[in-house]
């Protein structure tokens, strides 16, 4: 049998793969009910539009956009997914379902036609406001429960009995008096501050806005241009796949909101060329995993957690998405380092991907490129993320008239429903955890919190961020990266930034560098302690100066310390510390969805994927204590890409070290050395001609093993020298 005829059926097996994989993590629907399957499709279609509407020309109150919000996406919800999956055929739950979409419409109708009467009364509830704000509750708490699972319903209904039932008996700082039950309902249904507050804003606005944007993109086929375009840039390079993998990945990451989705989307087509290469299977499941989680830290669509920053910062988003630039890269070229590594040394093959020359594929798609810079260049210009937003969606449809694949009204269709059923999970969980951040604000829950994670952390910024990784990995067990980044985000992020804010200053005081403004305040606190501040110290007796500040004047003191921009980016830098470390659970077992699906497709044991994924993924650990001891976020671009220059090559030194593979494989003393080397590259406060030294070391090294490397590559004819195989055979895992 030829060649030819063995590969004939590789594409019929990756689709019953890619199937296989959709079936396990996508969610139970009735896409085979036509006459609801064309209802939701319209619908959805509907939903978009009124969301374009209401995120350009509407002047309606933020409220009722809220509520229609919610109601329209708990309309498809109900409608698309069933209670449970046994129950998807059967019409007695159909009509229930229908009873919940027409209860969540009902809610929408009730909020403008009794918030005026309700007023009126001083706020006084009558039965029809405990009906309807009891309604919404229970509604949203089922779509969750059938959209996302138990875990954020049972935690919605804890924070609401915490405030109103047992928070009175909690003992000691946690203690809470409680409210009444009409009070709960009030903040939860009518004001500006619960489940229709300014997460569920949020919500219509930039998280809708950006999902109809990706669906725009993929129904244009930017995801296969993407795809292409990686196999001509790394496909015919040794270990070429895995580079695949990296590349699309991380720029799908622009287009999918969803890890999970990015995964399958791209991992049936990587996973496969990986494994045909030589890669060890569960090694390319773990390849694709941590690639396609980092497609979430990729500008310049960073998932809705980086809206949700930009609101809790007050930091515009084209900042948040500036500064992440160079985190985003270290992120994908340590999974790159990875690759390279196993490519040397399992002796995998230079395959064929039948891509063709990288300009070719680049002139025959430059249009596909039109959308992306458009959002660029607006943003960078000043425009709101939700016109730039808008316009790219415009950009998208002009763009495809360009190519052969013209977007005519029925792709525009398909696109805006796309967006409207992309969109109503996710509208359905950010409405819900509104409660949770409600109750978290009411009850001043947030503060404290954040009062005794300091107090464990003993001013230790090490111990802080560990204790936050943990939390995060918990957390992630079973809410999705969006909601654990809301939850740790406004639990922790105040005692996060204070202590990074605090670091800071420290250094300033130990230098003897404090600015005039800031010696003033401390007058105020320690009039007998001036004489010190003019000079340097030691980091003990600066400790113990700032412990003499009292509480409500360290935040004055800050700011005259550091500056409002310095202030601003410790505060930034806190959230995004939490924002990465909150895509761990992605890849980190005994829960890591991402890792479990590149497993399905892989057909590797789900665990040992995941352990393979959360080694690959060491970027999650390492960026966020970069961002913590260093100026690596920083509106110094010159030190910023020194940083960053230093950093990449630390991590290649450190996971070298760790696989006890460069070029060639590396003995005790090499792999010492190059963990040392990666602490100088990567350790605060080391002199920068050490660095120089560090990174010149580890280029010796490198040339070193890469001559004397014991390692032979094969090729797809299969002449190799016999020497080379049987090294080969001694270092496979």
């Amino acid at each position: 049998m030829t060649q030819n005829a063995d590969q004939r059926p590789e594409p019929e097996t990756e689709q019953t793969t890619e199937q296989e994989a959709l079936q396990q993590f996508e969610l139970t629907t009735r896409s085979d009910i036509p006459w609801l399957t064309h209802f939701v499709t319209g619908f959805a279609v509907i939903l978009a539009l009124l969301h374009l509407w209401f995120n350009t020309l509407s002047t309606l109150p933020e409220l009722w956009v809220s509520a229609t919000h919610f109601a329209g996406f708990a309309v498809i919800c109900a409608l698309l997914y069933p209670a449970h999956a046994r129950l998807r055929h059967s019409k007695i739950a159909l009509s229930l379902d229908i009873l919940i979409a027409l209860g969540a419409l009902a809610c929408l109708v009730y909020i403008p036609l009794a918030e005026d009467d309700l007023y009126a009364r001083g706020v006084k509830f009558v039965t029809a406001d405990w009906v309807f704000s009891l309604l919404a509750i229970a509604i949203a708490l089922e779509l969750i429960r059938r959209t996302i699972g138990l875990f954020i319903p049972v935690l919605i209904v804890i924070c609401l009995s915490y405030v109103v039932l047992w928070g009175k008996w909690v003992p000691g700082m946690f203690q809470f008096p409680g409210l009444s039950m009409e009070t709960l309902l009030y903040r939860s249904f009518y004001s500006a501050d619960g489940m229709f507050g300014p997460i569920a804003r949020i919500s219509w606005s930039y998280v809708f806005m950006f999902i109809l944007f990706g669906a725009f993109l993929v129904r244009s086929g930017v995801g296969d241009f993407i795809i292409d375009l990686s196999k001509a840039a790394a496909g015919k390079i040794i270990g070429g796949p895995g580079f695949i993998a990296v590349l699309g990945s991380g720029l799908m990451g622009s287009v999918s909101g969803s890890s999970v989705a990015n995964t399958v989307s791209t991992g049936v087509i990587t996973i496969p060329m990986m494994r045909k290469a030589g890669f060890p299977a569960r090694f390319a499941a773990g390849v694709e995993a941590a690639a396609s989680t980092g497609g979430q830290l990729m500008p310049p669509v960073m998932g809705a957690g980086a809206f949700i920053m930009a609101s809790y910062t007050q930091v515009p988003y084209v900042d948040i998405v500036a500064v992440s630039v160079v985190p985003a890269l270290i992120y994908f070229l340590s999974v790159a380092f990875f690759v390279r590594i196993e490519a040397k040394r399992s002796g995998v093959h230079k395959i064929d991907t039948h891509s063709e020359p990288f300009l070719k594929v680049l002139f025959r798609g430059w249009h596909n490129l039109i959308p992306i810079g458009v959002l660029v260049v607006l943003l960078v210009k000043g425009f709101t993320p939700t016109y730039a937003a808008g316009i790219s969606i415009l950009s998208v449809i002009v763009a495809s008239w360009l190519s052969p694949h013209k977007m005519g009204p029925k792709a525009i269709i398909e696109a805006l429903s796309m967006g409207g059923r992309n969109m109503a999970t996710t509208a359905v969980l950010l409405v819900g955890i509104g409660l949770v951040v409600n109750v978290i604000s009411t009850t001043g829950i947030g503060n404290t919190f954040s009062l005794m994670i300091n107090e464990w952390a003993g001013g230790n910024l090490l111990v802080m961020l560990l204790l936050i990784a943990l939390a995060s990995l918990i957390l992630g067990m079973g809410l999705p990266v969006t909601a654990a980044y809301i939850v740790l985000g406004t639990l922790s992020a105040p005692a996060l930034y204070q202590l990074i804010a605090e670091s800071q200053l420290l250094d300033l005081l130990v230098q003897g560098q404090l600015p005039e403004q800031a010696k003033a305040i401390f007058m105020l606190a320690a009039p007998d302690q001036l004489a010190a501040l003019n000079a340097p110290m030691t980091m003990e007796n600066a400790q113990s100066l700032l412990a003499l500040v009292p509480a409500d004047f360290k935040s004055m003191l800050l700011e005259q310390s550091l500056g409002a921009s310095a202030v601003t980016l410790a505060l930034l830098s806190a959230h995004l510390i939490i924002f990465w470390l909150s895509q761990d659970s992605n890849v980190t077992p005994p829960v890591c969805l991402t890792a479990f699906a590149a497993a399905t497709i892989a057909r590797t044991p789900p665990m040992r994927t995941g352990l393979t994924a959360w080694k690959i993924a060491k970027g999650l650990y390492l960026v966020p204590l970069l961002i913590a001891y260093t100026a690596l976020i920083s509106h110094d671009w010159g030190e910023v890409l020194l940083i960053g220059g230093f950093a990449v090559i630390g991590t290649y030194a450190l996971i070298a070290a760790i696989e006890g593979y460069l070029e060639g494989r590396l003995n005790v003393l090499g792999r010492l050395l190059l963990t040392a080397d990666a602490a100088v590259l990567l350790l605060p406060g080391i002199d920068w001609w050490w660095r120089v030294v560090a990174a010149v070391i580890f280029a010796v090294l490198f040339v070193y093993t890469a001559r004397n490397g014991t390692q032979g590559i094969q090729t797809m004819s299969g002449t190799s020298d016999t020497p080379s195989s049987s090294n080969q055979q001694k270092v496979m895992p």
